[in-house]
């Protein structure tokens, strides 16, 4: 990830259009149209040695002749000579190019994809950025830029759009520009050759002129970088993505279940949630999102009121809240009693509250007054539907005084034209969100409801993962590592089961046969009822061939049923090779439920876990759910809570709850194991089954693949980097183990702090603390490793009490990172200061960081002190004179 001289390309203050031309409706001459009649102050210099001059300013023959070094150049020249220009601009000292040209391996060109290596070749002497190539440019309203050669320049605004698609950003433009819709930046990203959706996210993520981000995304080139930065810019600002190819047909071709039910669009809505962001599916739907969390105030559930004059629009409102995920919330018997003081005798009595068409403004003030203090409602749909005996425009009015200057959760929907468009001009005007329909007034009450959520989970501290037992990653290892040696793509089910047994996952007792007389043996010792099964590599799902046999209670029915199983199998797959048995006891729990927990790898995001209803109708069921790992138990939990089944697990009609802690507890247990064994192609439970009592794995298998690199490289989420857990003594000889933050430790770092004086909260946050909030203390513990590391220093005897903790945060570019460290108050004078340091200072040289910087107060002299020994060099902070800025150099850190 970089934002490494994206300053040129999205702030330049001179801009260069090599290509320029006067021919009618060519490339060059649209964009030297828009860029020099759109108000950009600085100079524009147009090249092309074949025309005097380009909108009636001196044209220049090359690059070489400019008269100053362009920040930005745009390149609209023939594909072959684009390298070329390139070099030349880096050479001159241009740090961002835009490439509108084409040709550039679009389709698996050979001779394209030869160009496109060239022009990476000729931008990386001069980390020259490029945007593009095949893209329609770039649009700056602020500056007065328009650099691309779309037909409508986009009004000024403080929302910015993303897009690899040109043919989005003029069909945007379109829609937009009449509807008064304004931009902080349009771009094109074209064939991402250099700058890509994650360098884009980490710009405008800290852009103050850009209130929220709007992307088109067509297809991710790196997933990890992807993810980092939009888990980033999310917190900072909402991020809304609209996702183009949702029906492809390309998916991969998988032969476990969890592989086929796996498809590419379902992969990025996993990703997309996980990273916080808002997806939604059209362009009018992307700006009403992008309004309706600019406008409305915060909401707290997903309980809506309806306030009507018309019933048939109260229904509507309805089904579209219950369609999308919401709940009607239930007006209290108080609530109700006040409204029958105030409403006509014919109301509706309960939720649609239909106030009868006739309503004037007055009735509309009076009956929202007493909703919006229903303790039961999270927010309310205030809708009119134009009538011959009442004012729209009154109604309107009176929702307004109503709700007066407070952000009150109210959306409105004012049907109908005339007097309506003035009503919705009117909320407009106030900041009360506004729509035309009851549909797209509940869509925009669920963005809110989906976005809040989605920021919960981002923030949300999950509780340790209950009964956790060290893996046995050594044993999974060793026998996956056995069934590629012998050539086999599967394993068998006893041996997907005892991989899964050393991760913790229950299993039922499991023998291997190897013919029929020895599957009555393992029966008669495994003791009746039994199953069994067929072995074979041939064979995915075996019951689909007669392969599975369940209840059988003697030898003699053991038997038998292994002959039929192998005469079946015969007629069905006479090419399939039977390798065996396997025979295990029968679990008999009655009020037990089959699910399917899961694996697989996509080709972009990597590692993908999967959890639904399972048993042999789960194709036909399609209750699944997808997630990025690595999880935790909320993360677990909320894939449990995403699906139907999640409904039978709660308990019903005499049925007891299920253990869902088992559940969550499996699914982590299975994340873990793919990040650790990246031998692991694809997995699956089927079923696992879970009741009261927890869970156990019934029937497994999984499919190997000789490792492409580790399994951390292979997650598009940093996972916890295990390999930074030591035990370091102090001076004085105590052992103190240093590890990673994790989320978990939000309450321990909390009580870190609490233990800490009030003058050492001063000198760490540079103010007075009393303690961290929820919202600090989880910004500080559900850390991206990918971007900043934490260690903390923690009791060898009781790993929830820290000790000490040091922190990195590295820019996008990995050039600097800034410290932050502290020592509990009662603890200081031990040397644990200067090995949390000389650890993160280790860290940060292995990761290629070039220098440390921080601020510390005048008067924290024992900081100073050690910064000074540790190599730091200081000075005033130019700004704060009450700040001395630190900064060590990392080829000077001392060792």
């Amino acid at each position: 990830m970089s934002i490494r001289n994206l300053d040129k390309a999205f702030k330049p203050q001179s801009v260069a259009l090599i290509g320029a031309s006067t021919k009618d409706h060519s490339v060059g001459q649209v964009v030297a149209r828009n860029l020099f009649h759109s108000g950009f102050k600085g100079p524009i210099m147009p090249v092309n040695p074949k025309h005097r001059s380009i909108e009636g300013v001196l044209a220049y023959n090359s690059v070489d002749e400019l008269p100053i070094v362009p920040d930005l150049g745009v390149i609209a020249t023939p594909p072959d000579a684009v390298a070329e220009t390139v070099r030349a601009l880096g050479e001159k000292g241009t740090r961002a190019v835009v490439v509108l040209t084409a040709g550039f391996g679009e389709g698996g060109s050979e001779q394209g994809q030869q160009r496109r290596q060239q022009l990476l070749d000729a931008a990386r002497p001069y980390t020259l950025r490029i945007v593009g190539p095949n893209c329609v440019g770039v649009m700056l309203p602020e500056l007065g830029l328009n650099a691309s050669f779309a037909h409508i320049a986009p009004n000024k605004g403080n929302l910015a759009f993303v897009t690899q698609s040109g043919a989005m950003v003029t069909a945007m433009l379109d829609w937009a520009t009449p509807r008064g819709i304004g931009f902080s930046h349009v771009i094109s990203l074209g064939d991402m050759t250099d700058v890509d959706f994650g360098d884009a996210l980490d710009y405008l993520g800290n852009d103050p002129n850009t209130r929220a981000i709007l992307l088109y995304v067509e297809a991710i080139s790196d997933a990890r970088k992807f993810m980092s930065a939009a888990r980033a810019a999310s917190r900072t600002k909402p991020v809304i993505v609209i996702k183009g190819g949702r029906f492809a047909e390309g998916a991969k071709a998988a032969s476990s279940h969890t592989g086929a039910l796996a498809g590419s669009d379902a992969v990025y809505d996993a990703a997309f949630r996980r990273a916080g962001m808002l997806r939604v599916y059209d362009l009018h739907e992307l700006f009403d999102a992008a309004e309706t969390l600019a406008s409305a105030p915060q909401i707290k559930g997903d309980r809506m009121t309806i306030l009507t004059n018309g019933g048939g629009l109260g229904v509507l409102a309805t089904d579209a809240l219950i369609g999308g995920g919401g709940k009607m919330a239930e007006l209290s018997d108080e609530t109700i009693q006040k409204l029958d003081k105030v409403l006509p005798a014919t109301w509706s009595r309960g939720n649609p509250v239909d106030i009868i068409g006739d309503a004037p403004g007055k009735r509309y003030a009076d009956a929202l007054q007493i909703l919006l203090e229903e303790k039961n409602s999270d927010a309310v749909l205030v809708m009119n539907c134009p009538v011959a005996v009442a004012d729209p425009k009154d109604a309107a009015d009176a929702v307004v005084r109503t709700i007066g200057g407070r952000r009150r959760p109210v959306f409105t929907a004012w049907l109908g034209e005339g007097a309506a468009r003035e009503a919705r001009a009117l909320f407009a005007e106030r900041g009360i969100p506004t729509y035309g329909t009851p549909e797209e007034g509940v869509r925009g009450f669920l963005h809110l409801v989906r976005y809040r959520r989605s920021q919960e989970e981002l923030m949300e501290t999950p509780p340790s993962v209950p009964d956790q037992r060290p893996a046995d990653t050594e044993a999974a290892r060793i026998a996956l590592k056995k069934v590629l040696d012998e050539g086999r793509e599967w394993t068998s089910e006893p041996e997907a089961k005892q991989i899964l047994k050393a991760y913790g996952v229950p299993i039922v007792d499991t023998r291997i046969a190897d013919d029929i007389e020895s599957a009555v043996q393992a029966a008669e010792e495994l003791g009746y009822p039994v199953a069994i099964k067929v072995i074979s590599g041939d064979i995915t799902h075996k019951s689909d061939v007669g392969g599975v046999e369940l209840g059988l209670e003697s030898a003699e029915e053991v038997r038998h049923a292994a002959e039929r199983m192998q005469h079946t199998i015969y007629e069905l797959r006479p090419d399939a090779r039977i390798d065996g048995f396997s025979v295990q006891q029968m679990v008999n729990r009655p009020d037990s439920h089959e699910l399917i927990v899961g694996a697989t790898e996509d080709s972009q995001f990597g590692p993908i876990m999967m959890f639904g209803h399972g048993g042999t109708a789960v194709e036909v069921r399609r209750d699944q759910t997808l997630a990025l790992p690595p999880l935790n138990m909320n993360l677990a939990r909320s894939m449990i809570e995403s699906t139907r089944v999640h409904g039978l697990l709660e308990g019903y009609r005499g049925h007891p709850k299920a253990d869902i802690d088992a559940i969550a507890r499996a699914l982590n247990m299975v994340s873990q194991l793919v990040i650790d064994c990246p031998e692991v192609a694809e997995l699956d439970i089927n079923p696992l089954l879970a009741d009261a009592h927890g869970v156990v794995a019934l029937d497994a298998r999984i499919k190997v693949q000789q490792p492409k690199a580790t399994g951390a490289e292979r997650l598009s989420i940093s996972p916890y980097p295990k390999e930074l857990e030591r035990t370091q003594a102090l001076s004085d000889g105590t052992p103190e183990f240093l590890r990673p933050i994790t989320p978990e430790d939000e309450p321990a770092l909390r009580a870190f702090f609490r233990r800490m004086t009030p003058e050492d909260m001063r000198l760490r946050f540079f103010s007075p603390m009393k303690e961290l909030s929820h919202a600090f203390a989880a910004r500080l513990t559900q850390i991206d490793y990918d971007r900043e590391m934490a260690l903390v220093a923690v009791n060898p005897d009781d790993p929830e009490e820290i000790h000490g903790a040091v922190r990195i945060t590295c820019d996008p570019d990995n050039i600097e990172a800034e410290y932050a460290v502290a020592v509990r108050s009662d603890l200081k004078g031990r040397g644990l200061g200067y090995l949390l340091m000389q650890e993160i200072i280790g860290y940060a040289k292995n990761r290629g960081v070039r220098r440390i910087t921080g601020d510390v107060l005048a008067e924290n002299r024992a900081m100073l002190q050690m910064c000074k020994d540790l190599g730091f060099q200081s000075k005033h902070a130019p700004d704060d004179p009450q700040l001395i800025r630190v900064q060590l150099p990392l080829d000077q850190a001392a060792e």
